[in-house]
């Protein structure tokens, strides 16, 4: 009997060691290599990553993702996008935003960083811009959707770069993006192969909030929509996330304060996010890039996530950069 007695508790101590040793922090960052603007998002029970591949613009000409059912380990799916299908872009393939329409996954992406806001009269067509790719399945193989950008044009002087889409609660989606300091909103039609002009005719509206600079994000929690960007030059240290709330989708959205900032203990020049809810709970996290120290290049950067935690009032409490 005591020897039946010792080896169950020998087995006992074993399974419970074997069950500690599976309970494993993904580590910051979570996945390895140069990667930013991490869109996180949950796609058919998984957990999904589609980051920009953070190099200098002739060699950002393609795309990577990641997928994980636990969020610790994660699979890599190489180059489900790249230049040789989008045929009109070149160089600065960046900033993906995915989601699941009916059976269709789409890949809104920015292309080719234009510099230059076109005039009545321009031949040139600004190669460049917002782009769609679409495939069945969430890691490809993507194609083209329209042959062309999506947005190329500089409305209300925003450049045409980091979009987010965000589906509302009427089921309706919307384009939010803009850099330069500049932030629109757009609706998309049914099939996403144009913008709904609004009541004005006009395309977009402005948004823009005090502060902003690139990288918007939109979620909605407890009825009020929380709409994040980023703050600071993005090849440095300042680099910033700061957030606002509003009952309306389209604001007017009043800066309250920064979130997540540089912490010369982890790493600095933390932004560029997205966030992530698992479905029936209020337990959120913050997908985002930083700069580990030391940082030797304009292109050192890394995808990280942490938790996402709220006050009783609804403001966000500042986030702790952690290492595991």
């Amino acid at each position: 009997m005591l020897r039946k007695i010792i080896c169950l508790t020998l087995f006992s101590i074993s399974l419970y060691q074997y069950v500690q040793a599976q309970k494993k922090n993904a580590g910051n960052p979570v996945i390895e290599g140069w990667y930013a603007d991490p869109e996180g998002v949950i796609l058919n029970n998984q957990y999904w990553i589609f980051p920009t591949f953070s190099a200098r613009y002739k060699d950002q000409v393609f795309m990577d993702a990641f997928s994980s059912s636990d969020m610790v380990n994660w699979k890599k799916h190489p180059r489900i996008i790249d230049t040789s299908i989008i045929k009109w872009a070149y160089m600065a393939m960046w900033a993906p935003s995915v989601v699941k329409k009916d059976t269709q996954y789409f890949l809104f992406f920015s292309a080719n960083d234009i510099q230059s806001k076109k005039r009545n009269g321009d031949k040139d067509d600004h190669n460049g811009g917002i782009g769609i790719a679409v495939a069945s399945k969430p890691e490809g193989p993507y194609k083209d959707y329209l042959g062309k950008p999506l947005i190329n044009q500089f409305y209300n002087d925003a450049q045409p770069i980091d979009q987010y889409v965000f589906q509302d609660k009427d089921g309706e989606y919307y384009i939010i993006y803009g850099g330069w300091g500049r932030c629109n909103i757009g609706k998309l039609n049914k099939d996403f192969t144009a913008l709904v002009p609004f009541e004005n005719g006009e395309l977009v509206k402005e948004i823009t909030p005090r502060g902003y600079v690139e990288g918007p994000t939109i979620f909605i929690r407890n009825g009020l929509y929380y709409f994040m960007w980023s703050e600071g030059g993005w090849t440095n240290g300042t680099y910033k996330v700061a957030y606002a709330r509003s009952s309306s989708l389209f604001g007017p959205f009043e800066r309250e304060t920064t979130i997540l900032e540089s912490d010369s203990s982890v790493a600095t020049g933390a932004g560029h996010h997205s966030v992530m809810n698992i479905p029936g709970t209020d337990e959120w996290y913050i997908v985002y890039h930083r700069r580990p120290i030391p940082n030797l290049g304009r292109d050192h950067r890394v995808t990280c996530i942490d938790r996402l935690y709220f006050e009783a009032d609804g403001s966000i409490r500042k986030v702790k950069m952690s290492l595991n």
